[in-house]
């Protein structure tokens, strides 16, 4: 991959995490896509729009708004690399705390507040791998290789 092609990729990582968290921000709070929590979900403070968006991904009020905010984040970085860029380290930051969080009772619903648990530990996970790449790793390994 040349360093356009990165800068090109980079910027639609930035854009398809937009319009994706955007889509699961406001999917969070649409019955047609989410369903109500089961009878054995994980207890929480916050249960506002608690359910299953896809009836897979646990979420609530606070999980929905985090996900629209991040997908406009996403957008706005999208235009220009350094910003896809920095979105990406960003999201890898984040979402990496979030995905080992959700590993360990109690803090895989953040104590009561944010459901991060089930599919969306390797969800999650899988983005901050590819989030830690490009915003990380990508640029250093071009420039070594002199590309």
């Amino acid at each position: 991959m040349t360093q356009p092609q990165l800068e090109n990729f980079t910027k639609y990582f930035a854009l398809v995490i937009g319009i994706l968290f955007v889509l699961a921000g406001v999917g969070g709070f649409l019955p047609i896509i989410t369903q109500p929590a089961p009878a054995d979900a994980l207890p929480l403070h916050l249960n506002t729009s608690h359910g299953r968006l896809l009836g897979l991904f646990p979420v609530n009020i606070a999980h929905n708004i985090f996900h629209f905010t991040v997908g406009v984040l996403g957008l706005l970085a999208y235009k220009q690399y350094d910003s896809a860029k920095t979105f990406a380290k960003g999201l890898a930051v984040t979402l990496g705390i979030l995905t080992i969080l959700g590993f360990f009772p109690n803090l895989n619903t953040l104590f009561g507040w944010l459901p991060i648990y089930g599919h969306a530990i390797w969800l999650h996970g899988l983005e901050a791998i590819i989030a830690v790449y490009l915003g990380f790793f990508a640029d250093k390994q071009m420039k070594s290789a002199n590309i």
